[in-house]
């Protein structure tokens, strides 16, 4: 084996390494960041519609509270 053919497998396994650990590995790490926070965002999204659809139940309409005396409510008319 010459010298050149040696150095040349050194290089392309370099070039080999640093294609998958500064390329493929953060990628790999990136997307599933994203799809982590892509779920968790749904999962809290669901819960959180959950929660408004338990508490829209209708109100209860209160009772109208008329007062005694000489007051009279009424709009003016012009």
């Amino acid at each position: 084996m010459s010298l050149f053919s040696i150095a040349l497998k050194i290089f392309l396994i370099y070039l080999l390494y640093k294609l998958i650990f500064d390329l493929i590995v953060p990628i790999y790490k990136s997307t599933k960041r994203i799809k982590r926070q892509f779920s968790d965002m749904q999962a809290k999204m669901q819960n959180e519609m959950n929660r408004q659809q338990n508490q829209s139940t209708p109100p209860t309409p209160q009772p109208t509270v008329t007062k005694e005396g000489d007051y009279i409510e009424f709009e003016e008319v012009k």
